[in-house]
């Protein structure tokens, strides 16, 4: 099966005549030399719907001519793998100026250089630890330049400055600035020619080696973003500046990478795009060749011990796809599970937010001792976590379907993860619990995950302006999801699905931001969001509504007693609209109520033959933000010590019963 619309006679024939002559060619905008050019061979095919898992030669394909986003980089690299942890790169970049106004400098992003000491920003933030991994004492790595001159020659070397625009810590040599020795127009192309070393950390924070385990994650000096007026609503142009911080991940412009690595002769490599060329073993070194276009990034991974599998796979919205596992040998025998999730995510994904539009996919499974770099995405690629020898529960398939998700608010979105990280994060959670429950029938405990939320906080705040780790967590990702869950309580799960597809189709490769997808919620919907989004993702907003009053009084009618009942429902939070409440009587009569829950409390009277016994707000813990069930349930007749002992047992007895589902 071909991964990708075949192009067209004419154009393999031009090609072929180009790779003839020896000239340079352009191809969906970016220039080869002859050396360079990816070899223009039919696909390997296999039966499908079965696994290769020896390790035969990966499929060469060649570059797309269809164009989806701005391209405004375009990376040639050569790296070399060197005693196991050391790589030894040069680099190629041509930057296009996206805006109007003259640059007179451009700006890299070094980040390996997070590891460099316990000093840096990255490690005074986290502490050393992220996701339960600690830097090992004697394993720091660091970038650097070993070279940098213009296309004529010039050398820049002694016009770099490390900058520190978020923090002013002098020993973060996260960011650098390099000053021109020619202004840039806007539109105008430059082109740099860098060498560069990196020492690999000891496996932390997505990168670095284990044993002969290595994760080659922001591993090249990256030009940082420079946005033109317009782009998430700037109105003025200027370049996106931030270090590398403990909880910020990354933000970056799309373009093209051509990418050679060299490893030992032993080594098989996964790695963002496709190969071009077959891998070519020369002086006891295997040299591959990959090239991506239309992502922001370019990551690699190495091991002389992965498993290959690989199947074809198409859907509906999945022109063809080539699933390519890496595993380590303790999963080997576990492929069909990745293999299942993978396939799943996509069908399911490209259904709900559009076509994928790659042709590869590649999920590398590191050793246990690599877990460092699991759980993490890059464009067309995947991390699972370590692999051990223990039978994996549902974990697998999670953290699988989780990292594909980010092939889409992470990859073809490209949202700012410094300033803006739940645009990523929260709706790829939203994602995965959709597919967990309607895949393996995983029902996340939502009013638990809410319980857990303690100190809400806006979603658009930078990622290390959030107090820790769990801060950042629990905002970004869990109370991001509620968000969206919250929105779709309130327009039906159809409505959902097409604010949704209407959002990512929209900004495929654009960038956009939170103020995006509110325009996007309120032209589905065609009405106002202001009241939400201001509470819940531009403020630090949570739900909490609370019974805070039961009277009851007897009232003789003829021969009959009746009870003149009223409940006071109070709302201590943000608003929510439709807030249900259940009042009981005595003899087990149940009235249920909806309340807009806007106004900041609203009374229930009620006359019947028996008195109210007990009242709850959102008795089946509907109401997806709110994280203080404390005070939902009160029960008439009781003396304020008792009322407080009433309200928590009920909670707790709700949540136990919640527990047992899965998560």
């Amino acid at each position: 099966m071909i991964p990708r619309r075949a192009k067209s006679w004419l154009t393999a024939f031009l090609a072929l005549c180009v790779l003839i002559a020896g000239a340079w060619i352009t191809l969906g905008n970016t220039r080869y030399t002859t050396s360079e050019l990816p070899v223009l061979a039919p696909e390997v095919g296999k039966p499908p719907g079965k696994a290769q898992t020896s390790a035969p030669p990966e499929s060469v394909q060649t570059p797309t001519a269809e164009v989806f986003s701005d391209r405004v980089v375009e990376y040639h690299i050569d790296v070399k793998l060197v005693d196991g942890n050391v790589l030894q790169g040069t680099q190629t970049l041509t930057w296009t100026h996206p805006g109007k106004k003259t640059v007179n400098e451009l700006y890299f992003h070094l980040y390996p250089n997070a590891f460099s000491s316990s000093d840096t920003t990255f490690m005074k933030e986290s502490g050393g630890k992220l996701r339960g991994d600690v830097m090992p004492t004697d394993g720091y790595g660091s970038m650097k330049i070993t070279e940098m001159k213009t296309e004529d020659g010039l050398s820049l070397l002694h016009r770099m400055q490390y900058v520190q625009p978020d923090d002013g810590n002098m020993k973060d040599k996260t960011l650098i600035k390099i000053r021109l020795p020619k202004p840039v127009k806007g539109g105008e192309s430059i082109t740099l020619h860098t060498r560069f070393e990196v020492q690999l950390p000891k496996i932390f924070a997505r990168m670095g080696t284990a044993d002969d385990f290595v994760m080659a994650g922001q591993w090249f000096p990256k030009i940082s973003v420079y946005e033109p007026t317009g782009r998430r609503g700037r109105t003025a142009e200027g370049w996106n500046l931030h270090q590398y911080h403990g909880n910020s991940e990354f933000y970056a412009d799309f373009g093209i990478y051509s990418v050679r690595i060299r490893v030992p002769e032993s080594y098989k490599v996964a790695a963002t795009g496709f190969p071009t060329q077959q891998a070519v073993v020369k002086n006891n070194e295997k040299i591959y060749q990959f090239y991506a276009d239309d992502v922001h990034d370019f990551a690699w991974a190495a091991s002389p011990h992965f498993v290959y599998a690989e199947e074809p796979f198409s859907a509906p919205n999945v022109p063809g796809v080539r699933i390519k596992l890496y595993l380590d040998p303790a999963h080997q025998d576990l492929k069909e599970r990745y293999f299942y999730a993978a396939k799943a995510a996509l069908a399911n994904y490209s259904k709900w937010f559009g076509t994928y539009p790659y042709s590869t996919l590649s999920i590398v499974v590191p050793p246990k001792t690599g877990n460092g770099a699991g759980g993490m995405e890059y464009p067309t690629l995947v991390t699972a976590f370590g692999a051990d020898d223990t039978t994996p529960g549902y974990d697998l398939e999670r953290t699988v379907v989780h990292e594909i998700g980010h092939q889409y608010f992470y990859g073809m979105l490209a949202s700012n993860e410094f300033e803006e990280a739940w645009l990523d994060e929260g709706f790829t959670s939203y994602a995965e619990d959709k597919l967990m429950e309607q895949e393996y029938g995983l029902v996340p405990n939502l009013p638990v995950q809410a319980g857990l939320i303690t100190s809400p906080a806006p979603l658009t705040q930078e990622a290390w302006k959030f107090d820790s780790q769990n801060h950042y967590a629990a905002n970004v990702y869990t109370r991001g999801k509620l968000v969206l869950l919250g929105i779709e309580q309130q327009v039906g799960s159809k409505t959902m699905e097409r604010i949704l597809s209407t959002y990512v189709k929209k900004y495929r490769f654009k960038h956009p931001t939170s103020a995006d997808f509110q325009r996007v919620v309120e032209q589905v919907t065609r009405t106002s969001w202001s009241t939400y989004f201001d509470q819940y993702v531009y403020g630090d907003g949570m739900a909490d509504f609370a019974v805070e009053k039961i009277s009851v009084t007897p009232v003789q009618k003829g021969d009959q007693e009746v009870y003149e009942s009223s409940v006071t429902i109070q709302k201590k939070g943000s608003n929510y609209m439709k807030v249900p409440v259940r009042i009981v009587f005595e003899d087990g009569h149940i009235v249920n109520k909806q309340w807009n829950g806007n106004e900041e409390r609203i009374t229930y009277k009620l006359t019947y033959t028996s008195p109210v016994s007990w009242a709850m707000t959102d008795p089946l813990y509907t109401v997806v933000l709110e994280n203080r069930h404390m005070d939902n349930f009160l029960k008439a007749n009781l003396d304020e010590s008792s009322k407080f002992r009433w309200s928590l047992s009920a909670t707790k007895l709700i949540e136990a019963i919640f527990g047992s589902l899965s998560w």
